[in-house]
């Protein structure tokens, strides 16, 4: 686990003024790391970091030769379009640039003025996929979405005996995976009404978003190496956002016996910042598994995770459809949760995905399953807030919703905060869904 030190320092501010703000989500103890260039133009992609309204051009810091040693080294890889080199570094580089660009960016640094002409403004930037995603495997580790869901499709065995002895996954796909601003068309796929005898072809009727944190793996392990889980977190680098586009009635007719295939593959939505497992240190907190429940087995236990393996990141989730959108009327909110539900910790993902010898490599994506809070008003997906579509939803314009419509845009909002620290925050993911493409 990560200690405290001076980068954390809630006291700190910047000579960037709109990262002093108390509510924006990229203070100076933030400094979260994504690929960027200037929107509409042709310069190359190339690493940034948030502080304020502001990036800060990671390609003309590297320039400026302002930082030396292994700050200077970490830079260097940071700079280039995709963060792998940089991710594979390994947990001292990431510490050492992130301590670097914090003295810099504070109030009263000498940089000040030299550093003035490497910020772009966010509202100028667009961005690619932080870094070349290898493989992605998607977690179920809220037991509140897992019974709730379960529910639905297993009224008489909503929990499988397995769920709280082992952390869930299924290996996704990576080519389908795009940043904030995805446009994407409607699914089509197999189903079967509950009273037919034969399935149908067409557009999903049934399509859902679903709230779900991505974790980035930074340096890998060898084949046939597992990674102990006190030493999980060290091959992590960060957090973003990340909406796991389902098609529940596909997913019914096709989830037996080997799990979701095409229900899940036609889109996944990342947001741009990834938030280093350093920057969310303050937002540790305790975890454990109720006490009538099961207890994590030796490999997935440990005194540091019990005492600080999970961390309180909480959520909100809005819609916005079209007319609304033509109407500029804002997103309606839908629900907000916490990460401190999930029912396996970070740590754990790491451990069980390597325990039997599976080999991470740097950018290999985690999603953390769809993270619903113990209230109805914490579910994470349309299939839980709308009891399987059977209670529609009744938004501030006077539609209703089971499921998305066409021209549906989903927001999905992050951040922490706790007295005593920075408010810090993820951005958003945005994402909107268009008519299916005729055959």
């Amino acid at each position: 686990m990560t200690t405290l030190n001076e980068t954390h320092d809630s006291n700190l501010t910047s000579w960037v003024e709109s990262a002093n703000g108390g509510d924006t989500d990229f203070p100076v103890q933030n400094l979260p790391f994504a690929s960027f260039r200037r929107r509409n133009s042709n310069e190359a992609f190339r690493g940034g970091v948030a502080i304020g309204d502001q990036i800060l051009d990671l390609a003309a810091l590297n320039k400026s030769a302002l930082f030396d040693g292994l700050a200077g080294e970490a830079l260097a890889a940071a700079a280039e379009p995709r963060l792998n080199r940089f991710m594979a570094m390994g947990k001292t580089s990431w510490s050492a640039l992130r301590l670097a660009l914090s003295r810099t960016l504070r109030a009263g640094s000498s940089a000040q003025e030299q550093l003035k002409h490497c910020l772009v403004a966010q509202a100028d930037a667009e961005y690619d996929l932080p870094c070349s995603i290898g493989d992605y495997s998607d977690f179920y580790t809220s037991v509140y979405h897992a019974t709730t869901v379960g529910s639905l499709f297993r009224p008489d065995n909503p929990l499988l005996p397995n769920y709280k002895w082992v952390p869930i996954a299924y290996h996704g796909r990576a080519s389908s995976i795009r940043i904030s601003g995805q446009q994407f068309p409607r699914p089509s796929g197999q189903t079967r009404a509950p009273d037919a005898s034969e399935p149908t072809f067409g557009p999903c009727k049934r399509l859902d978003y679903e709230l779900e944190l991505g974790i980035f793996i930074g340096t890998g392990n060898a084949l046939g190496q597992p990674v102990p889980i006190d030493d999980a977190e060290n091959h992590v680098f960060g957090i973003c956002l990340f909406n796991d586009w389902s098609a529940r009635d596909i997913q019914a007719w096709e989830y037996q016996p080997l799990g979701p295939f095409l229900s899940k593959n036609f889109a996944s939505t990342i947001s741009p910042w990834l938030v280093t497992l350093e920057a969310l240190a303050p937002y540790r907190t305790a975890y454990s598994h109720p006490a009538a429940d099961p207890q994590p087995l030796p490999y997935l236990s440990s005194d540091a995770n019990s005492h600080e393996g999970a961390i309180d990141i909480q959520f909100e989730c809005l819609l916005q459809t079209e007319k609304m959108h033509a109407a500029g009327e804002a997103p309606a909110r839908l629900s907000t949760s916490s990460f401190r539900h999930s029912y396996w910790t970070v740590a754990q993902m790491v451990a069980h995905h390597t325990v039997n010898g599976c080999n991470l490599q740097p950018g290999d994506l985690f999603g953390s399953g769809t993270q619903s809070g113990p209230k109805p008003e914490e579910a994470g997906s349309l299939l839980e807030l709308t009891n399987g579509g059977k209670q529609p939803i009744s938004l501030p314009n006077g539609e209703t919703r089971t499921f998305l419509e066409d021209g549906d845009t989903m927001a999905i909002r992050g951040f922490c905060e706790k007295p005593g620290a920075a408010r810090i925050g993820f951005g958003e993911v945005v994402g909107t869904v268009l008519p299916a493409v005729t055959q």
